[in-house]
């Protein structure tokens, strides 16, 4: 019997859950929350007649359209890339399949906005492509700003999404069928349409659903290409008056809902299909096009990778002196980052454990809400969290208006799920007879959790604190809105380099985000058990 068949049968009574976690729990749910309310109360008083006029104007519709286009075709070019990349690394015999396998995968290393800011410098007007075609008699090059940017940007940089669910699910492939289909005499693209796509097709869906949350989300990558999302929009407007952002908040939430809800019936809908992992000698051999073939994850990792690594090469050897006098990069930065970012992992471990353990421990109506509730923060893209809380701040808690503490809690809201996930995951891997021993010999209920649970379940709280730190220390408009002033990180610092064109000076914090960002990957690959075979 395994740790989650062990929770408690049937549905748990209020009275069977631990009054301490339940009140907890409940504290926890509760501020998740809060934001998403002070953000409703924030746009109830725009006033009906005047939130029907500007939810149906012009530049509404066109932001809306915008979001719309640019959450399509990022998740839809995501699959093109990614589907293809992986049938290449799983089920070819492509050469050099591990290089490629982690090569591919690596653009989710580099944040978006520091991807963008990059092909700014690479393809804008006067940068560093156009000046080396200059003697050529080039003297510009299409537009890199607009839709097709940022469609580009956001591509290659979250595709690794559907290329990684993708991957596991091709390797767990039952590969039989497909021998099957080929004895039936169909062709190898027959085979792959009529028996290897419908079993890939849910973790396809996954990885896409999360592409497109990200898409609609993301906020850097469109304001560094001047395209008008909803997030750029609402940033833009909050700096004039709140009406109309509080508005496009909600509109941008319930988007964001509407792609948790379709995530959560696709995962409600996968079936154990039985399967079994692929042999070697099952590969789909590539004949002349072996070596050729190569050409596909070379264009891909080149774009993503080599672009804003020589970019960034670039800037630090030849472009930071010239900005020292206007905007020199100092370590505090750092420092200020770190320490922001281990507050946040610090609070948001603490705040998921009575979160995680009811959920993995006690199946009832009401811890089942808890666990919900606390996944709010994937609901509330940062701006809209930024929003809501500088409203709060301005209006309820003048005290904590532009403090610390007021944005460590603005990071708890956004990345609570990453902690709880992790922890529940930890608990459910604890057989509960253990502690009920450990009380059994003289232990209080304290005492068998920190003698016995705790130490089972560190690994998975340290993992989810690890992803906490390492997401904190890239969050940049939740801490573009809240955070003190004159306390910089290094994601704004590198954001007033971008707006200030100077682009030498965000050389360094590029790169130790860049270091920051490698970090929670293999903290990812370390704890999903990721093989590059």
């Amino acid at each position: 019997m395994n740790a989650e068949t062990e929770r408690t049968s049937g549905r748990s009574g209020l009275r069977e859950l631990p009054l301490g976690l339940v009140l907890l729990g409940g504290a926890v749910s509760a501020a998740v929350l809060l934001p998403l309310l002070w953000l409703v109360g924030m746009a109830a008083g725009v006033g009906q007649a005047r939130a029907l006029e500007l939810l149906t104007s012009s530049r509404t519709v066109q932001v809306l359209l915008n979001s719309a286009l640019l959450v399509v075709g990022v998740t839809g070019a995501s699959i093109l890339l990614a589907v293809p990349l992986a049938y290449l690394t799983v089920r070819t015999d492509l050469p050099f399949r591990r290089f490629w396998t982690v090569a591919v995968s690596l653009p989710l290393v580099i944040p978006s906005y520091i991807g963008a800011f990059a092909f700014v410098s690479a393809f804008g007007p006067r940068g560093e492509l156009q000046q080396l075609l200059a003697p050529f008699g080039v003297e510009s090059l299409p537009a890199v700003y607009g839709f097709e940017g940022a469609l580009l940007v956001l591509t290659l940089y979250t595709y690794p999404y559907v290329y990684i669910t993708t991957r596991a699910s091709l390797k767990s492939l039952d590969t039989t069928l497909v021998e099957a289909a080929r004895t039936l005499d169909h062709s190898r693209w027959d085979a792959f349409k009529r028996v290897t796509l419908p079993q890939v097709q849910p973790a396809i869906a996954a990885g896409s659903l999360l592409v497109a949350l990200y898409a609609l989300s993301d906020f850097g990558t469109p304001a560094i290409m001047q395209f008008d999302v909803f997030t750029r929009v609402i940033y833009v407007e909050q700096q004039i008056g709140r009406d109309y952002a509080s508005l496009l908040s909600l509109v941008l939430v319930a988007g964001t809902l509407v792609i948790l809800a379709v995530e959560s019936r696709i995962r409600g809908e996968e079936r154990d299909a039985g399967r079994q992992s692929g042999r070697a000698d099952d590969r789909v051999r590539l004949g002349r096009w072996r070596w050729p073939a190569m050409a596909v994850p070379a264009l891909v990792a080149g774009l993503a990778l080599a672009v804003p690594l020589a970019i960034l090469a670039l800037w630090l050897v030849g472009g930071g002196s010239e900005y020292a006098t206007t905007l020199e990069f100092e370590w505090q930065y750092v420092t200020n980052s770190v320490y922001v970012a281990a507050l946040a992992a610090l609070a948001a471990t603490l705040a998921g454990l009575p979160v995680a353990y009811l959920a993995a421990r006690h199946d009832s109506v009401l811890t089942d809400a808890y666990e919900r509730l606390s996944y709010v923060g994937y609901a509330v893209p940062g701006v809209v969290l930024g929003l809501a809380l500088v409203y709060f701040g301005n209006r309820y808690a003048t005290p904590l208006y532009k403090t610390v503490p007021l944005l460590v809690f603005a990071y708890v809201v956004r990345f609570l799920p990453q902690s709880v996930g992790s922890t529940r995951a930890s608990f459910l891997t604890v057989n509960p007879q253990l502690p009920e021993a450990a009380r059994t010999l003289g232990r209080t209920t304290v005492g068998a959790f920190r003698a016995v649970t705790l130490p089972l379940i560190a690994p998975g709280l340290l993992g989810g604190a690890a992803l906490v730190f390492l997401t904190t220390m890239k969050e940049l408009p939740a801490t573009l809105l809240l955070r003190p002033i004159g306390f910089d990180t290094l994601s704004t610092f590198i954001w007033q380099a971008q707006k200030a064109g100077h682009f030498g000076a965000a050389a360094v914090p590029a790169l130790v985000l860049l270091v920051v960002s490698g970090l929670s990957m293999l903290v990812i690959l370390s704890r999903e058990g990721y093989d590059v075979r």
